[in-house]
């Protein structure tokens, strides 16, 4: 178990959260890697477009698991609430493998992505088997976001570290098998090799996670373990906020089909979007170092609150000297493997998103000290504005403006998730003062 320290400094907060950040910026890595091997293949721009909309869709489904990792790591504090999580965990990742399942039949499929995405023929098909390919996806995914929940709790996060390694390496060499040696497509190579390093890094953490596991079934729950239906209560928020989320990536896909430059907005826009994560992977691993460490008075709240501007503040820099220098045009050409027009595209789209890094922190973080409190509903809030201030500024964008797809969804973006920023604002300062805290973690007088 994780022992809260009586003074957390930067230098402890940076030592938990180094191993998690490296883990999120190695699975960052793996989109603009398969990016750059695909624009390598044969017909990269169908490809590239075909994979964007396939893993899209393919993280729609497993957006119901996707905050497992940080309700294991709130929730899994005995032997019975691990096992009833397990359970839960288990349930919610086949349902969603389920409805994927269903969407990716033969006759279900090509009338969705043709009529209701707009997709060119040839892409459609290529999405659709590049879809069935990442059938195995939400399973694992579920899987692995449990065990190193599990293991985040123990604090021994440099686990969660070598399971990424696991999943890249495999990743790695089942890409260059499935497209140079089998010679698919690259939109289906590209899905083959992200299913295969995903079903690997699950039983990597699952092995891991052993020793940690053995521990937790010997503890009795502090306070006794949630029943099914207080799990539900607490899971469910934050489940719909990332649904609602990544719902809003189809109906991206929806206004960029319909855009000008439509296609050249679809083959950049994963490009871009893979570069944005990487630079806001860092802060998306703040969230479970603020679970583990906040303290459950939340005590340590003003020293993780400093540690997050500083690290805000970097992150926008690095990017801004990325995309507003010649080394833009070296990404995207050189490393992502883009053409000169889809690169003349693609920078000032990542340049849009200067921004994004620090409000993925922010939300996190704001999200975080909600779910310590067990107060999950502000967080589905927050996102349906996020989601309603996409849409709204894609319909602006697209649909009254007749914008480029790929600028006007980088812009819809950054002022989606400001907007979601703002409204966790009011819920968390309750909590402070509930807390008995300023906002910068002083006690009130």
């Amino acid at each position: 178990m994780v022992e809260e320290p009586k003074a957390l400094t930067g230098r402890t907060i940076f030592r938990f959260w180094a191993p998690l950040a490296l883990t999120w910026l190695m699975m960052a890595v793996e989109g603009p890697y398969l990016a750059a091997l695909m624009a390598r293949l044969p017909h990269p721009k169908a490809n590239l477009a075909a994979y964007g909309v396939a893993f899209v869709l393919a993280m729609l489904f497993e957006s119901p698991i996707i905050m497992m990792l940080s309700a294991a790591t709130a929730l899994a504090t005995g032997g019975e609430s691990t096992r009833r999580l397990w359970n839960f965990d288990v349930l919610l990742a086949a349902g969603s493998t389920s409805l994927m399942a269903l969407l990716a039949l033969p006759w279900v499929f090509p009338p969705f992505a043709v009529r209701m995405l707009g997709l060119p023929a040839d892409v459609a098909s290529l999405a659709h088997r590049a879809l069935v390919v990442l059938l195995p996806w939400p399973m694992a995914i579920g899987l692995r976001r449990f065990y190193n929940g599990v293991v985040i709790r123990s604090g021994l996060t440099r686990l969660v570290t070598a399971g990424t390694v696991v999943r890249l390496a495999v990743m790695g060499a089942a890409m260059v098998f499935f497209g140079r040696v089998l010679g698919l497509d690259g939109a289906v190579a590209g899905a083959a090799a992200l299913s295969s390093g995903v079903v690997a890094e699950a039983a990597a953490s699952r092995i891991m996670a052993a020793r940690s596991l053995a521990a937790l079934k010997a503890v009795p729950d502090r306070e006794g373990a949630l029943s099914y239906g207080q799990m539900a209560r607490f899971y469910f928020p934050l489940a719909l906020t990332a649904v609602l989320f990544l719902a809003v990536n189809p109906l991206v896909t929806l206004f960029l089909g319909r855009s000008r430059m439509a296609l050249e907005s679809l083959a950049v826009l994963p490009v871009v979007n893979a570069l944005g994560f990487l630079f806001g992977s860092a802060g998306i691993a703040y969230q479970e170092v603020t679970i583990a460490l906040l303290g459950r008075r939340k005590e340590h709240y003003g020293e993780l609150l400093r540690f997050a501007e500083r690290l805000g503040a970097v992150l926008v820099i690095l990017f801004a000297l990325l995309v507003f220098t010649p080394m833009s045009r070296f990404w995207f050409q050189g490393v992502s493997g883009l053409r000169e027009d889809l690169t003349a595209l693609a920078v000032p789209a990542a340049r849009i998103l200067l921004l994004q890094p620090a409000l993925t922190l922010a939300l996190g973080f704001l999200r975080a000290v909600l779910v310590v409190e067990g107060d999950t509903r502000p967080a589905t809030w927050a996102t349906l504005w996020e989601v309603g201030g996409i849409v709204a500024v894609l319909f602006v964008g697209v649909v009254l403006l007749d914008g480029v797809g790929a600028l006007v969804a980088s812009s819809a973006y950054l002022l989606g998730r400001a907007a979601g920023v703002l409204r966790m604002v009011p819920p968390v300062r309750r909590c402070l003062a509930t807390a008995g805290l300023r906002r910068g973690g002083r006690p009130l007088p």
